[in-house]
């Protein structure tokens, strides 16, 4: 598997318009853009930084993954995005190697990205997702 660089860091939190405010206003940061992402029920910030950006990420039902991840472990990091060159060799070699996935096929995402979810029993505890973007 090909990795490019982190993609991504995504954040769970309660209020885009809230916690955003750190990253522009303290940190000088600047919100690109905003997406509703439905399938995922979340709402997603993007926040450019040289090749890779942080997502803000704002579940937008009470019974989203996001919601359901700060209703557990509260907001911040909710995982790290690696960028490879194609997802789909990426998780044919993942699954060969016996890796257990959340997505054996890959999903659309934010941005226009095609991503999958590595289970994060296999991460140490970490939710992974690799990314391809054309």
């Amino acid at each position: 598997m090909k990795l490019k660089h982190i993609d991504h860091i995504g954040i769970a939190v309660k209020s885009i318009e809230e916690a955003g405010k750190f990253y522009t206003d303290v940190l000088g940061m600047h919100i690109e853009d905003v997406e509703t992402v439905p399938d995922q029920k979340v709402n997603v910030a993007f926040l450019p930084i040289t090749d890779s950006e942080l997502e803000l990420l704002e579940s937008t039902q009470p019974d989203g993954p996001v919601a359901r991840y700060i209703d557990s472990r509260g907001e911040g990091v909710q995982h790290i995005a690696f960028r490879v060159e194609n997802i789909d060799e990426a998780l044919e070699e993942l699954k060969a190697k016996g890796i257990r996935l959340i997505d054996e096929t890959p999903r659309n995402g934010a941005g226009g990205a095609r991503i999958a979810f590595i289970h994060p029993k296999e991460t140490h505890g970490v939710l992974v997702e690799i990314c391809e973007r054309k």
